[in-house]
Parts: structure tokens; C-alpha cells; sequence
């Protein structure tokens, strides 16, 4: 018993040191909530809210997604597709019926175009100078009535020169309606071979020479068109 005693007294010594160590490691060591608590609010709002960017992740573009098989594309076609393909076969060939009902109508327009051109040429030659004829026919009249006139001892030179004049300028009115003027160069001027034609040279030292001297016959032209040059005699 005597030895148990030093014991626990000993223990007791050293209870309140043990105390006091621990409160003093409790003392230095701050709890969890009050290092959370002291820690600054503005170093928070600074990891959270940052403003650097993100690292980029790279996207290996040399993947491609594997094309769109349409499983359609192999099928066979079914009852609705073998419709569809006869109606627009029908219709196809009912185009090219109408096609070719306008190409006979066209040829045959053609031909009907052609046969009447033909017919309006063939006229054209035929009663072309319908108009000219009856231009002329006034003409015809007068002539006669004045070889008539002549057979009357009593008419006078002088009424039958003026009838042949009025038939005369009767004719030169019907020949210009249908186009037709007169190449009656006067002397002195310049030869036109275009125009004239020379029958003889004939020298003249008074006159030009390459000039007119005199008109054998008159020319005429039709539409501006040479119809007969006028016959001259040209200065030497």
C-alpha cells in the first residue's frame, strides 16, 4: 500500500501539466470552421470569377462522321414506284405524239407556203404587165381613132399632127406610171458610157471633143434600171 501511494501522487503531479499542454496545442491549432471563416472573401471571388481563359481543347478535324447510307438506295422499288414510273411513261409518250402531230402540221404549212409562193411567182410573170396594159390601151384608142380621121379627105394635116401629139404625150404618161424615163442627152454633153453609145465619131473643132453632138436615138430606163442606151454621135 505504501507503494501505491507515491504512485497515484505522482500521477496527480503530473495531471494538471498534461491539461495545460493540451490546451495550449488546442490553443495553437485553429479549428476547421474558424481557417475556413478567417480566410478573405475577395481571394474566393478572385479563384472563382477569373478571367483567364480555358484551355483549349483541340478537335482533330482529319475524323470525318461516316456518310449517310441510305438503305433505300439498295431497296428495290416497290408496287407505288412501278406506278409512278408507267404514268410518266404515258405522259412522255403522249408529249412525243403531240410532237410529232406539230411537226407533220408544220411541214405541211410548208409545203402549202411553198406550192403558193410558186403560184404567186408564176402569175407575177404572167400578169405582171397587167398594169402597164392598161396603161397602153388609151393609147391603142386614140391610135386608132386617128388612122380613121385620115380616111376623111376633109380633115386638115394640122388636126391630125395635134391628135398624133396628144397620143403621143397619152403614151409618155403611161410609160413614166410604170416606171419608165427617157435618155435624151442634149449636144455638148459629156458622153456617159454607161448611157450612151457612140455609133460614129465625128470631128468638130468648134465642140468639145468627148462630147455629144447629135441623138440618133433616144434611151430609156426602167426603175433606174438601163433599158436601152441612148444612140449618139460623139465629137472626135
Amino acid at each position: 500500500m505504501a507503494s501505491d501511494q507515491p504512485i497515484a501522487q505522482e500521477h496527480e503531479d503530473r495531471k494538471p501539466d498534461d491539461l495545460s499542454s493540451q490546451r495550449k496545442s488546442s490553443a495553437a491549432e485553429p479549428s476547421v470552421e474558424q481557417s475556413v471563416t478567417d480566410e478573405p472573401i475577395g481571394d474566393k471571388e478572385n479563384i472563382w470569377n477569373s478571367d483567364a481563359p480555358a484551355p483549349e481543347q483541340k478537335i482533330d478535324d482529319s475524323t470525318e462522321p461516316p456518310e449517310k447510307t441510305s438503305s433505300t438506295d439498295d431497296a428495290q422499288p416497290g408496287g407505288s414506284n412501278l406506278d409512278d414510273l408507267a404514268n410518266r411513261l404515258m405522259a412522255a409518250e403522249h408529249q412525243v405524239e403531240e410532237h410529232r402531230n406539230a411537226m407533220l402540221r408544220l411541214q405541211a404549212e410548208m409545203e402549202n407556203l411553198r406550192k403558193r409562193s410558186a403560184r404567186e411567182v408564176e402569175n407575177a410573170h404572167k400578169y405582171g404587165l397587167d398594169r402597164f396594159v392598161s396603161e397602153l390601151l388609151p393609147v391603142k384608142d386614140s391610135l386608132e381613132l386617128g388612122i380613121a380621121a385620115t380616111g376623111d379627105d376633109k380633115v386638115e394635116v394640122a388636126a391630125i399632127r395635134e391628135g398624133m401629139e396628144l397620143t403621143l404625150k397619152m403614151f409618155a404618161t403611161a410609160m413614166g406610171k410604170s416606171g419608165v424615163e427617157e435618155v435624151s442627152p442634149a449636144p455638148g454633153e459629156r458622153f456617159d458610157p454607161e448611157r450612151h453609145q457612140a455609133m460614129s465619131m465625128q470631128e468638130d473643132k468648134e465642140k468639145e471633143s468627148g462630147t455629144i453632138s447629135m441623138v440618133m436615138q433616144k434611151g430609156y430606163l426602167l426603175n433606174s434600171r438601163l433599158v436601152r442606151p441612148a444612140m449618139v454621135i460623139v465629137v472626135k
